[in-house]
């Protein structure tokens, strides 16, 4: 009994974990289903986001502004990559590798040349929108809850404008696109720096959560930003098709894992072992997907036959 309490009381830290790389997933969603398009800027970007909030907080900036400033930063690195793929045809996983290896020097140079830097929740409490500490949890979930809510309603009503619908319609078919007179290089393009702003803010985030900004905090990122996806769609496809609500269980799918996670952490399994397990969570759910269309197809082949 002592030992399942003491797993319940691990939870909240998860939920509040979840919803930080929640917002991340988000920001993939756009580029790895609705693009179409393997973008691995998120590893950079994610980093690049903390960096600049902290940064900004430290210096005494408001947290929202250093926040905004975070988002921008994001989308800068966004752009560099769709103009790598767009202007000079790069391939979109290398344009991606590049770009994050372009972020990993700005980073530092964002930090003045230090790995890390601290974002003391008892130094800057007054200053951060949450903290890190047991007894603030339940404030940093609620508040995580109205920004995630915010984002996905900002994101369902975006894509269900014109253009929202012409960058759908970018990774559903580019050449079809074009036929229909839409300009497939920017929309690439806005989409990366929309998506790469979205992962920015949620490091702006992760750095209040932490209470640093690390120059390596955005490694496995990319893992856990499609474990989350996966996961949500996995839960999402036999319960519902909206927009909306996709985007609710891509949240709900990096909750999901970082209770597992916390569980595997929980139960002792040592930390070296905790990269693979990420990939291997994301393997499972992919391979899973598979197999359930590849049984789909051989039903429906069956069915043909036997009529």
């Amino acid at each position: 009994m002592d030992t399942l309490l003491s797993w319940f009381g691990t939870l909240p830290g998860a939920v509040s974990q979840g919803f930080v790389w929640g917002i991340m997933a988000l920001g993939l969603y756009i580029t790895f289903r609705i693009l179409d398009f393997a973008d691995l800027t998120v590893d950079g970007s994610i980093c690049t986001g903390a960096a600049v909030c902290t940064v900004l907080v430290t210096a005494n900036f408001n947290i929202w502004f250093a926040m905004l400033a975070a988002f921008f930063a994001g989308c800068i690195a966004g752009l560099i990559t769709g103009l790598l793929h767009t202007r000079l045809g790069i391939p979109p996983i290398l344009a991606g590798i590049l770009t994050q290896l372009m972020l990993w020097s700005l980073n530092l140079v964002i930090m003045s040349g230090k790995a890390n830097i601290a974002l003391s929740g008892f130094k800057y409490r007054d200053k951060l929108l949450i903290s890190t500490g047991s007894s603030n949890i339940t404030k940093s979930i609620i508040i995580l809850a109205v920004i995630i809510l915010f984002i996905i309603s900002i994101l369902y009503w975006f894509f269900g404008t014109q253009f929202g619908i012409s960058l759908r319609a970018t990774g559903n078919s580019k050449n079809m696109s074009r036929a229909q007179g839409i300009n497939t290089k920017f929309t690439t393009v806005f989409g990366l720096a929309l998506s790469n702003g979205i992962v920015a803010l949620a490091g702006s985030l992760l750095a209040q959560q932490q209470g640093a900004a690390d120059i390596n905090m955005g490694r496995g990122a990319i893992v856990i930003g499609l474990a989350a996806v996966i996961v949500g769609e996995s839960i999402v496809s036999k319960f519902a098709t909206n927009f909306y609500l996709r985007l609710i269980f891509v949240v709900l799918g990096a909750v999901i894992y970082w209770i597992v996670f916390q569980t595997v952490i929980f139960i002792g399994l040592p930390s070296e072992y905790l990269k693979m397990l990420s990939a291997m969570v994301v393997a499972l759910f992919l391979g899973l997907r598979n197999i359930k269309s590849s049984s789909g197809k051989k039903n429906i082949v069956r069915g043909k036959k036997n009529a």
